[in-house]
């Protein structure tokens, strides 16, 4: 379950979103009335964001039945959903300029174009090969398009965009709760026999409305005079290097570790450094850099970004692995798994709606609170796994689904605030799309590790006993991510950013 827009969606209107820049102008508050068509313009983008949100979430829903119709090992489950995260990751370090650089409205015209034709590649993807290979150029077009969604909002609605979060944020949550189910009936549908494949082509009803009203509606503003020039060479360092983390942890198990994946795993320190040594050159010569090194220097930033890496790997890999269970161990069919899992996101509504309402009161407190709400789902959880075993339903995942739902919820709306509380102005813009770029790097290392773990407690033993052994471990693991983070927490600033009206 990748959080991107839902937590960004919920921020409050002045948060930075990952297209602001370090050194560039607060943007200019215009006048409602220049853009009469604002609220149809918002949901071009809101349809374009969803995309995004569904395909975030094939992973614990589709991809038994992809494997069932396409083959592959293993592995292929966990790269349908980690090839995604991260291209995503990589690319959201850059995806904001293209705006800056080639105009917001353009620039969302064109990724979304890309993401719609990349959909269609996956929606009649032939080999397990060529569906992960279209779902990182999805990943890729993706991290283009999301930085002009919240950009554009700001340029149509100006002062008011506090409105328009307060539509996009219910529409979004609620889109969360649905997502999975829809997903669940259109694969059980097997409409004229396309199965898992609509999941995919539901994107291009939603891209063409997205293109078509939008190049309608959306104001076409020129390009920053000012833009930086892109960090090709940085982008790449800091791809390879991600990518030398993920893979291995994804393919090593399968193969029996082998010495090549222990020393790609070991390749990629002296690679990400290389990365941060790059990055440090270009801001001596004087040249824009992707990210402002300078927030590594604080310690409450630095101990974010390992929150956010553990956080958000915690429940996607956790996600990833309960959807599996159930339909790979208790033999759900892709609904009933959605249906099983439906009080988890009800919970995370709830829950966000308690966050956004008491972050300025409880500050870093609420972070503990859903932490330990949390931790107290997944020790139910672990429970209903010991104790009712093979008979396992619906409503025995329920209570610990919502527990856990709810303290994830909370912790969504302020986190990214709270991260850069202490962060200088001219800080805030870079540091807040690092966090983006971390957030899905952790979720791609957290479908690997934990899918790993999964997978390696199944092993050959291919029955609902072993299944129900893999997830318990997995369980325990997660809780064990859960106490880190609720230790890591403490090193964060008390209180979320102050944000300029």
């Amino acid at each position: 379950m990748t959080t991107s827009v839902i937590e960004t969606a919920a921020h409050e209107p002045e948060s930075p979103s990952s297209d602001v820049r370090e050194g560039a102008e607060a943007p200019t508050e215009t006048p409602s009335a220049t853009f009469p068509k604002r609220w149809l313009g918002l949901f071009a983008i809101l349809a374009a964001s969803l995309m995004n949100l569904l395909d975030s979430t094939v992973g614990s829903v589709a991809a038994p039945s992809i494997r069932a119709d396409l083959g592959g090992s293993l592995s292929t489950l966990q790269w349908i959903a980690a090839g995604y995260t991260l291209a995503l990751a990589v690319g959201l370090l850059t995806g904001g300029r293209f705006g800056d650089m080639f105009g917001r409205k353009r620039m969302l015209m064109f990724a979304v174009t890309g993401f719609v034709v990349a959909s269609l590649a996956c929606g009649f993807a032939g080999s397990p090969e060529a569906l992960i290979g279209a779902r990182v150029v999805q990943g890729v077009f993706g991290a283009m398009m999301l930085p002009q969604c919240f950009g554009l909002m700001r340029d149509m609605f100006g002062a008011e965009v506090g409105k328009a979060f307060a539509v996009m944020g219910p529409v979004i949550g609620l889109s969360v709760i649905a997502g999975p189910i829809v997903a669940g009936l259109l694969i059980d549908a097997d409409l004229a026999g396309s199965g898992w494949r609509t999941i995919f082509l539901l994107n291009l009803p939603l891209g063409a409305f997205s293109l078509y009203v939008g190049a309608k509606v959306l104001p076409a503003g020129a390009p920053t005079g000012d833009a930086p020039r892109l960090d090709l060479v940085g982008s790449l360092i800091a791809g390879a290097g991600m990518f030398l983390l993920v893979y291995p942890l994804v393919q090593g198990r399968e193969l029996g570790w082998p010495a090549w994946s222990l020393g790609m795993l070991a390749a990629s320190v002296p690679v990400l450094g290389a990365f941060g040594w790059h990055q440090l050159r270009r801001r001596r010569v004087g040249r824009t850099a992707l990210v402002e090194l300078s927030v590594f220097a604080k310690r409450s930033y630095t101990s974010g970004v390992l929150f956010v890496v553990v956080f958000f790997g915690a429940i996607v890999g956790f996600s990833l692995a309960v959807g599996l269970f159930l339909q790979l161990g208790l033999h759900y069919s892709p609904l009933d798994a959605s249906l099983a899992m439906a009080s988890w996101p009800v919970g995370a509504f709830i829950g966000s709606i308690f966050g956004s309402t008491m972050m300025n009161k409880l500050g870093r407190h609420i972070l503990h609170i859903g932490l330990t709400i949390m931790t107290l789902g997944l020790i139910d959880l672990y429970r209903v796994f010991d104790s009712v075993g093979a008979g396992l339903g619906a409503w025995d995942l329920a209570l610990p689904l919502v527990a856990y739902g709810t303290g994830m919820g909370m912790i969504f709306v302020p986190l990214f605030d709270i991260i850069v509380g202490r962060l200088e102005d001219h800080e805030v813009g870079s540091a807040s799309g690092l966090l983006e770029s971390f957030q899905q790097l952790g979720a791609s290392l957290g479908v690997a590790v934990l899918g790993t773990v999964f997978f390696g407690a199944v092993d050959a033993q291919v029955d609902v006993e072993s299944f129900l052994s893999a997830a318990r471990h997995v369980t325990l693991l997660t809780v064990g991510l859960t106490v880190v983070a609720f230790a890591m927490a403490f090193l964060l600033p008390k209180r979320a950013r102050a944000h300029a009206g």
